[in-house]
């Protein structure tokens, strides 16, 4: 049964860092694309960051420069590593997963398996 768990999301201030993990289980997760997503209230579910299977990341935008998207394959958990955090940050972040990306993958459409999320709320 593939699983993936969400951990590392806070309350910080503007210009500070936080870690996210998705714990995955059930899959090999170096055998799948992998990516994050945040939802805001009121707002769609966006693509943050995208890893496959050969290790090459993409990343939205918004936060090119900033997030850093890797996975330990010894622990089977995907990693965001996110500095320079901005109030437009905040979000519900989301960890997904498919064993092939046959669409965008920005779209969230493209993966078969959720997280639960974890709460990033940055304050100016």
């Amino acid at each position: 049964q593939v699983q993936l768990v969400e951990s590392g999301g806070d309350s910080v201030q503007a210009g500070r860092s936080l870690r996210l993990s998705c714990a995955a289980s059930g899959f090999i997760a170096s055998r799948y694309v992998m990516a994050w997503f945040r939802q805001a209230p009121g707002k769609e579910r966006e693509g943050v960051a995208f890893l496959n299977q050969l290790g090459r990341s993409t990343y939205a935008d918004s936060v090119k420069g900033r997030f850093t998207i890797s996975r330990d394959n010894a622990k089977n958990t995907l990693l965001l590593q996110m500095n320079n955090l901005k109030p437009e940050d905040t979000a519900m972040y989301y960890c997904s997963a498919n064993p092939l990306l046959g669409d965008s993958w920005t779209r969230p459409s493209s993966y078969n398996y959720w997280g639960q999320g974890t709460q990033v709320t940055v304050s100016s």
